[in-house]
């Protein structure tokens, strides 16, 4: 079997299963209705994680090199999608879906080894390495960070497959300029399957009858799949090894995101759960972007970081020096989100620009629940 068949496969094989799941969706119930967060026309399937991780995990059993690692990545994936099959289904509670976070994070742990121990050379010429206590904690904050981050930025058409791409993209380099073909693969597999849903859920070449919605069970399954990726290059022994630092930069969009709305939500007493439309796609959107600009200039965003990420892996820079830039780039991205209307104002009567539309006249595709 050569590898263009492998892809030729993983393509055909998603494209169609998006097909047989919408039906089956719409069947249960499984569609996302408009409300007054989520600006679509019509039902829409939210099938498109399921579809990936159903295309993938068959790939991955029948084809690549398996081994325990491998069903242990499939089983707590299993449980996360069906986890959020069952939220995009019935709404369940962050609580409960934070516990199941948690266990599959403990799972990792505990019986695959898999867990953030060491965080590189962030201070200075010693690396922090963390007790095991502190191992555990790191790496259950680290996973729920992650599959969150990834949930909370799924809020225009085509922003989370852009993104995962991005980041699966970068991790697929580095994977293959330090010679691990099987995660350079896997890498490659993933985006190959995201590809089919990008193209529906951009209502291209089909239109929009056939459109889809990621849902949180992709979301999630994107998360837990990049954290597990992250954890196997930055805390590996074998010939793939890139520095902790680096994994900022490759998931820095979703991540500054997540972690600056949960601090604006914090800051005004409300639950970092709260779901809202202050997110970047949303500002994006409100200050005169298009949906498609907005994807653009988020994704954009997100491979220029990704690329000084990976630019500084593979010129060894420091890792303070990286760490210390990474938290600038993030003071100043808090800044300009919390004082965007101020910004945003300031330029208008600068330049003569009239105000752009109010959110209540924007259009979007979302299925996000945050």
């Amino acid at each position: 079997m050569t590898t263009a068949f492998l892809f030729v496969f993983v393509f055909v094989l998603s494209f169609c299963s998006l097909f047989v799941f919408r039906k089956i969706a719409k069947r249960i119930g499984l569609v996302d209705k408009p409300n007054a967060r989520k600006l679509h026309q019509g039902v829409i399937p939210l099938v498109g994680g399921v579809s990936i991780f159903v295309t993938l995990a068959i790939a991955f059993l029948l084809f690549l090199e398996t081994d325990a690692d491998t069903f242990l990545f499939i089983a707590c994936a299993t449980v996360l999608v069906i986890t959020g099959v069952i939220d995009d289904r019935y709404d369940i509670s962050f609580k409960i879906r934070l516990v199941i976070q948690a266990g599959v994070s403990l799972a990792m742990i505990l019986i695959g080894g898999k867990s953030l121990h060491n965080l590189g050379y962030l201070m200075g010429s010693e690396a922090i390495e963390l007790s095991v206590a502190a191992s555990y904690v790191i790496t259950i904050m680290g996973v729920i960070g992650a599959i969150n981050a990834f949930n909370m930025v799924d809020g225009i058409d085509g922003l989370l497959g852009g993104l995962a791409s991005v980041t699966f993209g970068a991790l697929g380099f580095m994977f293959l300029v330090d010679g691990n073909m099987k995660l350079a693969m896997v890498c490659g597999l993933i985006v190959t399957a995201m590809v089919p849903y990008i193209l529906l859920n951009l209502g291209f070449p089909l239109g929009r009858r056939f459109k889809v919605f990621m849902g949180d069970a992709g979301s999630i399954f994107i998360g837990f799949t990049v954290i597990w990726l992250l954890i196997e290059a930055t805390q590996g022994t074998n010939t793939t090894h890139i520095r902790p630092v680096t994994a900022l930069w490759v998931i820095a969009i979703p991540l500054m995101d997540m972690a600056t709305i949960m601090i604006r939500r914090i800051r005004k007493g409300q639950s970092p759960f709260k779901p809202d439309r202050e997110h970047l796609h949303h500002i994006c959107q409100r200050i005169g972007m298009s949906s498609h600009m907005s994807l653009f200039v988020i994704c954009l965003m997100a491979s220029i970081m990704a690329g000084i990420g990976v630019w500084s892996d593979m010129e060894k820079i420091n890792e303070c020096v990286m760490f210390i830039s990474f938290l600038s780039v993030f003071a100043i991205y808090f800044f300009v989100i919390s004082y965007i209307w101020r910004i945003t104002t300031f330029i208008h009567r600068l330049f003569g620009i009239k105000s752009a539309q109010t959110d209540s006249t924007v259009t979007v595709g979302t299925q996000s629940a945050d």
